[in-house]
């Protein structure tokens, strides 16, 4: 029996070194939005496909494990690996590339995609996501997307937990 080929959702992650290149072939306008999308639930998938939605492709740059755990989510965070988180999220539709970042913000991830469109949850005024100044400075938007379904890992969790 011969090997089967790697899912086609693999070829959406992106290791630092291939960014560039990876960048120049995919449709403008771009949209970039970053997190750390732990346990994928329905809140995040729907955020997701509204960011998508403003533009012709979406980067998502994920925290590594250590951003993550730089954050203060919890010992136990994340429960995912990053290896792991990159691949449930490239198996999205709506996303176009996924690359982590081990810093403890996206902005140097921000400033080498260079979006036209610049994305966080509708916890982040604008003024607070970072990255807004620079991508408002090379005339791309800024936006914060209400949230439609409520949810959270730290509750999915919480609610597992107490079972």
């Amino acid at each position: 029996m011969s090997a089967l080929p790697a899912p086609v959702f693999e070829h959406k992650i992106c290791t630092p070194d291939h960014l560039k290149d990876r960048i120049a072939a995919l449709p403008r306008p771009l949209v970039f939005t970053n997190g750390c999308f732990d346990i994928l639930h329905r809140g995040h998938v729907t955020y997701l496909a509204q960011a998508r939605a403003l533009g012709a492709s979406l980067i998502i740059g994920v925290n590594s494990d250590a951003s993550v755990k730089r954050l203060g989510k919890g010992n136990d965070r994340p429960v995912n690996s990053l290896d792991d988180r990159m691949a449930v999220l490239a198996a999205l539709e709506s996303i176009s590339l996924a690359i982590g970042f081990d810093e403890d913000t996206p902005l140097n991830l921000i400033l080498a995609c260079k979006p036209d469109v610049l994305v966080k949850g509708g916890d982040w005024a604008v003024a607070d996501i970072v990255g807004a100044r620079e991508v408002q400075g090379w005339g791309g938007a800024v936006h914060s997307i209400p949230f439609l379904h409520q949810r959270s890992t730290t509750a999915t969790l919480a609610k597992i937990r107490s079972l």
